[in-house]
């Protein structure tokens, strides 16, 4: 209960684009604060914007060259030190609706993966070039999931 407490100094603001009633924009802005506790980003403020295909679609050709929709988009901002602005998350609902049951997951626990995954590439980590680096990312992904799914237990075991 004191790390989630601890955590909330992080500001998360979520933009439900998507409109979708299955999202909980409460519990993902919860769980982003515990997440960026977790490694170690206790002040500042992330983005989070849940929206549909057409949009990150639009997004993924102009900044990744890439014409076609994708589930998670980041972009880290160029000044966390002086902004404390850490970036944006931006997670297409339609996508993660899509391939949750290819990964085992329902919705829910889909749209966590993707967030884990969307601020891991704003503190740094990378896959895209596989190897190590990949390797060290899916571990902390990893990580960081459990720790969503230890504060998930606490919280259905104390409330």
């Amino acid at each position: 209960m004191a790390d989630e407490a601890r955590s909330k100094a992080m500001a998360v603001s979520v933009d439900n684009q998507a409109r979708d009633r299955r999202v909980s924009v409460r519990d993902l802005a919860k769980k982003a604060r515990l997440v960026l506790f977790a490694i170690g980003f206790s002040d500042g403020e992330l983005s989070l914007v849940l929206t549909d295909d057409a949009t990150i679609h639009a997004l993924n050709r102009q900044w990744r060259g890439k014409d076609k929709p994708t589930d998670v988009l980041s972009f880290p901002q160029a000044d966390f030190e002086r902004t404390r602005v850490l970036g944006d998350v931006i997670i297409s609902v339609e996508t993660a609706s899509r391939q949750a049951p290819r990964f085992g997951n329902d919705l829910s626990a889909e749209l966590e993966r993707l967030l884990v995954h969307g601020i891991l590439h704003l503190v740094g980590h990378d896959h895209i070039h596989g190897g190590p680096q990949a390797r060290k990312m899916k571990r902390e992904e990893e990580r960081l999931l459990r720790v969503l799914k230890a504060g998930a237990r606490r919280r259905t075991h104390t409330g």
